[in-house]
């Protein structure tokens, strides 16, 4: 399943718990034109989700980093406001 917030981008509920887990402190983010994606040390199994929310500007490095160097990753302002946008939406779903 996936979920469009306002803006017609599309995230599946995977990316979203990803998000989540970024937004709590616990990715990282290699330096990469293509960067990989790991929670809690370990890589993300779905590494095509990882690129779509570092392309579409949601996730990002804190800090420079060397090809393949990892580094902690943050929610970018966009990242957050559909973080907040899809949380709102999945309660209000739940409510109904």
């Amino acid at each position: 399943m996936s979920t469009t917030p306002s803006g017609g981008l599309s995230l599946s509920r995977r990316e979203f718990a990803m998000l989540g887990a970024i937004a709590a402190g616990r990715g990282e983010i290699t330096g990469s034109c293509e960067p990989d994606l790991f929670i809690d040390s370990l890589a993300c199994s779905d590494q095509s989700a990882a690129h779509h929310l570092a392309h579409a500007g949601l996730v990002h490095a804190t800090r420079p980093a060397e090809v393949g160097q990892r580094v902690p990753a943050e929610l970018t302002t966009s990242g957050h406001a559909v973080l907040g946008t899809l949380a709102t939406t999945n309660r209000d779903r739940e409510a109904a």
